[in-house]
């Protein structure tokens, strides 16, 4: 079983600062990692039996420093679950943040669009989520140092994050669109048919990830933002096939907005 305690004291050793802010980078979305002023990075291989990330576009590191005037750690490159990598595993890093004095959590990812008033390239504010994945990370004995047995989530995307990530993109003139994200577990693009349904409960984007951070994160007391790239349309939206190349491409044409946009946030958190 990993523990986290002895992550967190492990990457304190090595980065030395108590970050205020974390922050998870997706699919394409790395570029920001360096903004950081005096960044110290640590590989998560470097950090014994830690898990690591194999997905394409994902450094698979940790990123200590400044950001906008506030003292961050970021996750340049995160963990899924269709790597192998339970939900325990997903939780950890998140729960390493929380125990090094992480209060509030700004996620990121790459996803498909399923409202189809969404055009490739739109930034999704998540406004709340539908679990798909048919897991959860925090089955299993429950762990009191962090949270309650129980915890709420009708509050799971901070509303005073939300209203401040608004007003941000009106002062930066960038355009954002609102929605519910549907978390599959992947590795394979969803079919059409998987689509119409997600639709049809209410999803506007999909992807294979964020949702166990964002339970992992409210369970142990974090506020949480989150905000989805739209890369690509999900099936069956168009008549063209997915493939993994058009979300990093997405990501390394629209990632200086989202780049832009968050810099703004942690200016006025």
């Amino acid at each position: 079983m990993y523990k986290a305690e002895k992550y967190a004291k492990m990457l304190y050793d090595r980065i030395g600062i108590r970050p205020q802010i974390g922050i998870v980078l997706g699919s394409g979305l790395g570029g920001l990692g360096e903004k950081i002023e005096s960044p110290i990075a640590v590989d998560y291989a470097d950090l014994p039996e830690f898990p690591v990330s194999t997905a394409p576009g994902h450094k698979g590191r940790f990123l200590a420093g400044t950001l906008s005037g506030k003292p961050v750690l970021c996750m340049q490159g995160r963990l899924h679950a269709y790597e192998g990598h339970s939900m325990e595993a997903l939780s950890l890093p998140i729960r390493v943040m929380r125990l090094l004095g992480v209060e509030t959590l700004i996620l990121t990812n790459a996803a498909g669009g399923v409202n189809r008033a969404f055009s490739v390239g739109d930034i999704m504010l998540i406004e709340d989520h539908i679990n798909f994945m048919g897991r959860n990370p925090l089955i299993g004995p429950n762990d009191d140092t962090f949270g309650c047995r129980f915890p709420d989530m009708s509050f799971a995307y901070a509303p005073e994050l939300r209203r401040l990530a608004e007003i941000c993109a009106d002062e930066t003139g960038i355009s954002i669109q609102k929605g519910v994200y549907l978390a599959c577990t992947g590795p394979s693009y969803e079919t059409p048919a998987e689509i119409r349904a997600f639709r049809a409960l209410g999803a506007d984007a999909v992807g294979m990830s964020t949702v166990p951070e964002v339970i992992a994160a409210n369970h142990c007391g974090m506020r949480v933002l989150a905000f989805s790239l739209i890369s690509n349309m999900a099936a069956g939206v168009t008549d063209q096939r997915l493939t993994e190349e058009e979300v990093l491409e997405t990501g390394r044409r629209k990632g200086a907005e989202m780049q832009k946009l968050i810099c703004r946030i942690l200016e006025k958190l």
